[in-house]
């Protein structure tokens, strides 16, 4: 009886956590700009109830009575748990204040963004990272409040775990940018085309990986994102430039990654909190499978330049219809300002930065007036390139809008897991790069579904990737496949 009444009960909180992803989706896509005040007490009205069942001391009797023997009860008393100790320890005032001030926040980094000026922004952020920084401190007084924050997003990360990490892929990737840095570099497409013919472009490669627009749509956002409201209804967007195509296309098979996972995941579970993705990590491998491993590939650029020539038409240019040159301009290795414009050997560089400003704010070593600083010092000595103002320095993500400190690492984690699962991958689908070549993406999808989509969160993400690859070195896989691959694009091998 207690385990009916609970699939009931989170099945409630997740029609809940359904309708604020589309009022989020709808702030970032379509809402006027002055109901950012209306949209937040919505959100906070929102926030408050599913804070409120959430902490329902009912679902501490019923976690209780779960049945340690049945695997997805099992798994339910972990995930569950967690989420429970976590909410019931934040008073409900202070989730009242944090949607509201994450709602208001959005419409003043859109400002602040056009604006550049990271003025205009830092009232909003004072009052967000205060805020995270109380309810990290609600949920546990006595562990580091960055970690506390980790822990929402990929659990067990530690901040120790990740500066090791770091500091490893760091050391691997700076001989390869070097290397690279010294050859001739490979040359971009900036070809301008239509931004209407180019949204038909990535509809027609979204469709093509798998993404079901029957249960989905494509729209324009400023910061291109995924969201999930529920079986049947997952929505990508993207952000389109006339003149760089791949970059925007990239940020549309990115997000049709996530929206490939969404897709495929339990939705027989719902209610269990096994319908969930096991983490953000596991869900970034899935968008970075899809843009870099898939997408970059030879046999990829082939079924691209095709696909353009019958989409775009007489606005198709000559460098798109070439497989060699899309291949190559896929792969270029260029220190750059943005981060989701970064190519794969230096974007975990930007992932760096990120990691040690929040780090810092976090520890109380950095103000928040001083991150613009912060931010330009890191950037000219990690990717030799410095911001020229804060559009294209540190106002450029959306994630501390939302109070989303603790994000960033879960790329780099995506891109680590993605290298072992597209490398477990190639040697184990013979035909692979021959079906990709000729638009047949049917094998990975399949592989994924079964090794991970399907498995939604039974158990944790390390462990799902695990049971896919077995015990693999993910840093090493990641290293030298970028070495292979874009290593051999510019003629140089790796040391020793």
């Amino acid at each position: 009886m207690g385990w009916t009444e609970l699939v009931k009960h989170l099945q409630e909180i997740e029609t809940l956590d359904g309708v604020s992803a589309t009022l989020g989706w709808d702030e970032q896509t379509y809402m006027p700009k002055k109901a950012a005040g209306l949209r937040g007490a919505q959100m906070a009205l929102l926030a408050g109830l599913s804070h409120a069942r959430r902490t329902d001391p009912r679902i501490g009797a019923w976690l209780e009575t779960l049945d340690a023997a049945d695997p997805v009860q099992r798994a339910c008393a972990r995930n569950l748990g967690r989420v429970y100790r976590r909410e019931q320890r934040v008073p409900a005032a202070l989730v009242d204040k944090l949607a509201r001030a994450r709602s208001e926040g959005f419409a003043a980094w859109i400002d602040a963004k056009s604006a550049s000026d990271w003025g205009r922004f830092l009232p909003a952020l004072r009052t967000i990272t205060e805020l995270t920084r109380e309810r990290a401190h609600a949920i546990d007084p006595h562990r580091h409040p960055y970690e506390v924050l980790l822990e929402e997003f990929d659990p067990g990360t530690t901040v120790e775990g990740l500066r090791a990490m770091f500091a490893r892929l760091r050391d691997g990737l700076v001989p390869l940018i070097e290397a690279v840095s010294s050859r001739d570099p490979l040359e971009a497409i900036t070809d301008e085309v239509p931004l209407d013919a180019q949204w038909k472009l990535s509809s027609a490669v979204a469709a093509a990986l798998g993404f079901d627009f029957d249960g989905g749509r494509l729209d324009r956002a400023e910061h291109p994102f995924s969201s999930a409201q529920g079986e049947g209804d997952v929505r990508i967007t993207a952000h389109l430039k006339a003149r760089d195509l791949l970059g925007g296309l990239g940020g549309t098979i990115h997000e049709t990654g996530h929206a490939l996972y969404e897709q495929g995941l339990p939705f027989a579970l719902a209610g269990t909190t096994v319908r969930e993705a096991a983490s953000f990590g596991l869900h970034e491998s899935q968008s970075r499978f899809w843009e870099n491993f898939i997408g970059r590939s030879r046999p990829f650029a082939g079924f691209l330049a095709r696909t353009a020539r019958e989409v775009l038409g007489a606005s198709c240019p000559a460098s798109l219809a070439d497989p060699e040159r899309v291949f190559r301009a896929q792969n270029r290795v260029a220190r750059s300002l943005i981060r989701t414009q970064a190519d794969e050997v230096t974007y975990n560089l930007h992932i760096i930065v990120r990691f040690e400003i929040e780090l810092a704010l976090f520890e109380g070593a950095l103000s928040l007036d001083d991150v613009p600083a912060a931010w330009n010092e890191r950037y000219t000595k990690y990717l030799g390139v410095t911001p020229p103002d804060d559009a294209r320095g540190c106002l450029q993500d959306v994630h501390w809008s939302g109070g989303a400190f603790g994000y960033f690492p879960s790329y780099t984690l995506g891109n680590l897991y993605a290298a072992s699962l597209g490398r477990t991958l190639d040697a184990t689908v013979p035909t692979l790069w021959a079906d990709v070549d000729r638009g047949d993406f049917s094998a990975p999808l399949s592989w994924l579904r079964e090794k991970i989509h399907r498995r939604g969160h039974i158990v944790e993400a390390d462990e799902i990737v695990r049971d896919a690859v077995g015990d693999r070195d993910h840093v090493e896989d990641l290293l030298g496949y970028l070495w292979t691959r874009v290593g051999g694009l510019y003629g140089v091998t790796r040391p020793g």
